[in-house]
């Protein structure tokens, strides 16, 4: 691990962090270091007995950056949890250069749960009245999956329809309703020629799977280990309500400047969501970001301007230059950057910004401006998600399961330690180009169990992995 290690310090890296439960309910928060696509996993933490507030968590988290070594770290991330961001503002506080990021995919899956699973409460009546009708068609679907899987006969006359395997869908998987409901399209001619047959009902399933389709094509991009931290202001929030905007408009069959009361709770649910999840680092790495600049990038939405002309941007973006001395230099050379003016001219240069890989191109064109070169190659390459770290659950849940279940914590933590490792220096040997062997590194650690049971969960699945859900999904025809 010591050469992955050993890029750290030009290229930084992401603390990743969250909670897990192992098969005795005891609680366990779980730490990886994140950087280019290469997580590796720390350790593990028991919690048991202890009070999981922001001091406590906090604590943990200089342990792990005091090992990684401060200055490596660029960011922390966590989910949205109150004593995870009070976590991470003590973090702020003691190292100024580290920011604490909240995970975008826990971030888009609140807003998917407010829309689509929204609770009767006296302060929520006006998103309940506007949504609990997506509440009803979620419940039919899981009265229907029920009514097929729990008699073997009704599940074998579902067979004989269908090739493709009706499972069902964990709570704790992100947009868990909306992937049920795409299951639900996939296998919907077996469907009604059983049980459900109103075009009512399968309306309201094509127009929930609309409009929260923009939703979840955010979550499929960011759900990785790969960089994303520049692509969340490219994938733009703004573009993402438009999108969602223009589906909802189009089936309520409204112009533009027309009002619709749905969307306008829509629209109020993701706004609030994105307030408190943005971050400087965001506006930073966007800004840093040379396709943020490039004509391709800026024509396939007039509303798009580049990240010096954004007021917002350029007011997080100046927030990360903590140094007085580098500041002005920082600010000439982000200047002849974004102006295309100095060593930036050039015909190559220009046009390697759309097509390139940011950071390749900054290896490729950025020596003439070293401060913001040197804070591109550390900024562009982190993740913007905990997946990673919600992914090693299942490591741990095989390596600690109920059949190994007499293992210490700390034998547990080793073995899991060398499992994610081992698997992570496999990913740069030839043999894992191979289909079969990416197949079974892809699919985790879940096996141990995958006879028993017929979930898709997020910690074995991702959402960035179609290819891997339609193998699960579709049934042995040999």
């Amino acid at each position: 691990m010591q050469p992955i290690k050993n890029t750290w310090r030009e290229k930084g890296v992401t603390i990743v962090s969250d909670g897990w439960s192992d098969p005795q309910r005891r609680p366990f928060i779980n730490f990886m270091a994140a950087s280019g696509c290469a997580p590796i996993f720390i350790k593990s933490v028991s919690c048991f007995g202890e009070v999981k507030d922001k001091h406590f968590i906090a604590d943990l988290m200089k342990q792990v950056i005091d090992e990684v070594g401060a200055m490596n770290v660029v960011q922390i991330i966590t989910d949205n949890a109150p004593n995870c961001k009070g976590a991470g503002e003590i973090i702020e506080s003691r190292y100024p250069w580290i920011y604490w990021t909240p995970c975008v995919v826990h971030t888009l899956n609140l807003a998917l749960k407010n829309s689509c699973a929204s609770k009767n409460l006296d302060s929520n009546q006006e998103t309940y009245d506007e949504f609990h009708w997506i509440t009803e068609v979620h419940e039919d679907a899981i009265q229907v999956k029920n009514f097929i899987m729990t008699h073997n006969m009704r599940l074998a006359i579902f067979n004989k329809y269908c090739s493709l395997k009706l499972l069902a869908v964990a709570d704790t998987r992100f947009a868990s309703v909306v992937v049920m409901l795409k299951i639900f399209k996939l296998i919907r001619r077996a469907l009604e020629t059983m049980v459900v047959t109103s075009d009512a009902w399968w309306e309201k399933v094509d127009y929930i799977v609309a409009f929260t389709g923009p939703i979840y094509d955010m979550i499929r991009i960011c759900d990785t280990d790969k960089p994303t931290l520049h692509l969340v202001y490219e994938m733009s929030w703004d573009t993402m309500i438009e999108k969602v905007k223009l589906e909802i408009y189009t089936h309520e069959g409204l112009q533009h400047d027309q009002q619709s009361d749905f969307y306008e709770v829509v629209f109020k649910i993701l706004v609030s969501r994105w307030a408190k999840s943005n971050t400087p680092l965001h506006c930073l790495a966007h800004s840093l970001n040379p396709r943020s600049y490039s004509d391709a990038w800026l024509h396939e939405d007039p509303n798009r301007v580049s990240p010096h002309r954004d007021a917002e941007i350029s007011e997080g973006r100046i927030k990360c230059f903590l140094d007085p001395q580098d500041f002005k230099q920082a600010m000439e050379e982000f200047g002849m950057f974004s102006f295309k003016s100095g060593p930036y001219m050039g015909g190559e240069n220009l046009y390697c910004r759309s097509t390139m890989d940011p950071i390749l191109r900054w290896e490729s064109f950025g020596s003439s401006t070293p401060i913001i070169h040197a804070l591109a190659l550390r900024v562009l390459g982190q993740p913007t998600s905990s997946s990673c770290c919600e992914r090693n659950w299942s490591t741990y849940n095989f390596i600690h399961s109920l059949r190994r279940n007499n293992l210490t914590r700390q034998r547990a933590e080793d073995l899991v330690y060398i499992h994610n490792n081992l698997r992570l220096l496999s990913r740069n040997t030839n043999e894992y180009k191979d289909e079969k062997t990416r197949m079974w590194d892809i699919g985790g650690d879940q096996f141990d169990n995958m006879e028993e049971g017929g979930f898709l969960e997020f910690a074995e699945l991702s959402l960035d992995e179609p290819e891997l859900e339609f193998e699960f999904c579709s049934n042995d025809t040999n």
